[in-house]
């Protein structure tokens, strides 16, 4: 993986860099339970905020479209975060009509297994507010644990990715 991923499918969903053309679909699916969380986008978000965004994507802010499995329809947004010291943060948010149906616990799965595979030894961490269950939810289910440190933005908790063992016992 290069600093954009150029194509990951999955099940249900395609993943792409984000392209001029996406501003609108992507105003459309920030609304307000978007803008309240993610720190940095502006309330409305418009459709010059979405160019903007789409046009600074690149070098170590990389913004993903997570589409439906035609390629079509945009269904959200994963972005991958260059820090210091070989650590990615992940970070996303999907339209409304998809929450609920699994589409963003298997889109940011595929992002974080590419991420690492492609980065051997990095660290990958999301930043999530305590009070964002559904979220800190997505994040365990996919290997992310609570690093008990708070997070770069106020109010946020610091979760590091741990990739699942080749192996299991069941044992216990």
């Amino acid at each position: 993986m290069t600093d954009t991923l150029l194509a990951l499918s999955t099940d249900h969903c395609r993943i792409t860099p984000l392209f001029a053309d996406d501003a609108r679909a992507l105003a459309a699916i920030t609304d307000e339970t978007v803008t309240s969380q993610v720190h940095f986008l502006p309330a409305p978000f418009t459709e010059a905020d979405a160019r903007a965004l789409i046009a600074g994507s690149g070098g170590g802010d990389v913004f993903h479209a997570v589409r439906d499995e035609r390629g079509l329809d945009l269904n959200g947004v994963i972005g991958v975060h260059r820090r210091p010291g070989g650590e990615y943060e992940i970070g996303y948010w999907f339209a409304a009509r998809v929450r609920g149906k699994g589409i963003a616990t298997e889109a940011v799965r595929a992002v974080v297994e590419a991420l690492a595979a492609s980065r051997p030894g990095c660290s990958i961490v999301a930043e999530c507010h305590p009070d964002n269950e559904r979220s800190r939810a997505l994040l365990r289910r996919i290997g992310f644990v609570s690093t008990g440190r708070a997070g770069k933005r106020p109010g946020r908790m610091l979760m590091a990715w741990r990739a699942a063992p080749a192996w299991r016992i069941d044992v216990c």
